[in-house]
């Protein structure tokens, strides 16, 4: 124990300074996403579905699912930004109306 005028220092643990987590709902680990659940947030994102359903979804289906809309909103900006195949905003808008068939005149 190290002791100074207003502060004390307790080492129970030299590995640990913290007790164990009960709840595992802000570690990286927990709220990761499977590959199964990635699958399905790419196919709700083809249907449009909102992040905030896609994440009460994955809650309905596994009581014990700690993935939070965040995490959603974070998965679905990679999987646009894949969709994107490296292109900014403006080049995918110009490539799309390409493809459609659309005039930006």
């Amino acid at each position: 124990m190290a002791t100074s005028e207003n502060w004390q220092l307790f080492m129970h643990n030299k590995r640990h300074n913290h007790k164990i987590v009960v709840y595992h709902h802000g570690h990286a680990q927990a709220v990761r996403l499977t590959k199964e659940q990635l699958q399905q947030t790419e196919q709700f994102r083809k249907s449009h579905v909102p992040p905030c359903n896609i994440s009460r979804f994955f809650r309905e289906q596994d009581v014990g699912c700690a993935v939070n809309t965040q995490k959603i909103y974070n998965v679905v900006a990679k999987i646009k930004k894949n969709w994107m195949q490296g292109r900014n905003t403006v080049k995918e808008v110009l490539c799309l109306s390409a493809q459609k068939g659309y005039s930006l005149l």
